[in-house]
């Protein structure tokens, strides 16, 4: 019996690591979480903030976060309705700058997606629907046109998507009737499988793999609804509904002991639901309409839930297995996107404020924080954070800061 307990925890171990050995970097860290591991930071920042290493302008329009590797950064941009990628070394230094197609330019304009970059190549999707692939010198490989070969339609502020790599496959949403989610080569782009779901459109999310029970399973949102299918056999496990203002679902969804957990704007709010055993049913736990993260995400710590409202603003945390609220603050500019490294919350203020915030379940504790001013545009951009740096996007601006200890 404990040889064969052994060799289950050993092939889910290695399963995992091939899951992610090949990934260089991807949206909200390696499991999409929001989570920066095995990082050594500062706990409390110099009063004016934390040291300033370089900042990277003219990167044009754009909300997206960047890709940071151990060696590059990858990020996106947007210029005269052309949508661009640039890689710099760790210093700032610009290697190259490509175009990779019509960017988003009418309502909110600018480019949306974090590239995905694993060992060998590179991958997006802009505003409009295109998959495109480049290799790490900045060759355009190959593209597919979503919309077009899919027939999928566009949304109200274009497609927003970080695509989703596992092994040879890269997982991306037009949101079309026979195609909710589509399955192509990562080297090539030739469709692999095409997997309908409900006939929902794209949402904004990007999807995640979550690991239950030993069972590999693609979680997202589409426009109405929490939805989940096997990574192996690509059968479509569970869906539940979800519905905001405008089918707005920009957040992915959070995995914990079981759970998921997923949160939308417009006073929606937020549902936990119980997986069963075998990944196969959702039980609703609860709901909560006060913590509504529009697309600042949440973070999930020590059996509770942090991030801000939209509708119902302020900065907020409630119980993971409750939902009963903890606190609620007015500080820091009421609302933004959070994530977490090294024991702290990192939170990003759509006012433009920088914090370290301590997860407390009893208080707002903010131990440090400052003002952002440069770059343009909303502040909207997740932070990365990265072997002691931390990455900030403000539009035009990439500001990079000394956070090691």
């Amino acid at each position: 019996m404990k040889k064969v307990l052994l060799v289950v925890l050993i092939s889910i171990l290695f399963g995992s690591m091939s899951l992610f050995a090949q990934l260089e970097s991807q949206w909200r860290g390696e499991n999409r979480d929001g989570k920066y591991d095995n990082e050594k930071l500062l706990k409390k920042w110099p009063s004016k903030g934390p040291k300033l290493i370089t900042t990277i302008s003219n990167l044009g329009h754009g909300y997206s976060q960047p890709a940071v590797t151990d060696s590059r950064i990858f990020v996106t941009g947007m210029a005269d309705e052309t949508g661009y990628i640039y890689a710099f070394d760790l210093a700032g230094k610009q290697l190259w700058k490509k175009a990779y197609g019509k960017e988003w330019a009418r309502s909110y304009p600018g480019a949306r997606v974090t590239p995905t970059v694993t060992k060998d190549k590179i991958y997006l999707v802009s505003g409009f629907g295109e998959v495109v692939c480049f290799d790490k010198k900045g060759k355009k490989l190959w593209s597919v046109d979503m919309i077009k070969k899919f027939n999928s339609p566009n949304i109200r502020w274009g497609i927003t998507e970080s695509p989703l790599v596992n092994g040879d496959v890269l997982y991306c949403t037009p949101g079309a009737k026979d195609a909710s989610v589509v399955l192509l080569n990562r080297h090539t782009g030739k469709t692999i499988k095409k997997i309908k779901i409900n006939g929902q459109t794209s949402t904004y999310c990007s999807p995640r793999i979550i690991n239950h029970n030993g069972r590999k399973i693609v979680v997202t949102m589409l426009a109405k609804s929490l939805v989940g299918f096997d990574l192996k056999t690509n059968k479509v496990l569970f869906q539940a509904e979800h519905e905001t203002r405008y089918d707005i679902n920009p957040n992915t969804p959070l995995y914990h002991k079981g759970y998921i957990y997923s949160v939308s704007g417009y006073g929606t709010g937020g549902q936990l639901f119980k997986l069963n055993k075998n990944g196969t049913k959702l039980t609703k736990v609860w709901e909560d309409e006060e913590l509504d993260s529009q697309m600042g995400a949440a973070i999930i710590v020590d059996g509770y839930i942090y991030g801000s409202g939209h509708k119902n603003r302020n900065w907020k945390c409630i119980d993971f297995k409750t939902g009963k609220m903890q606190y609620e603050s007015r500080k820091l500019g009421r609302k933004g996107n959070i994530v977490f490294a090294d024991g702290m919350l990192y939170l990003y203020s759509e006012k433009g404020d920088v914090a370290l915030v301590k997860p407390n379940p009893k208080k707002f504790e903010i131990v440090s924080s400052f003002r952002l001013k440069e770059g343009t545009g909303e502040h909207w951009a997740h932070p990365v954070i990265k072997k002691g740096k931390m990455y900030v996007r403000h539009g035009d601006d990439l500001n990079i800061y000394n956070i090691a200890r």
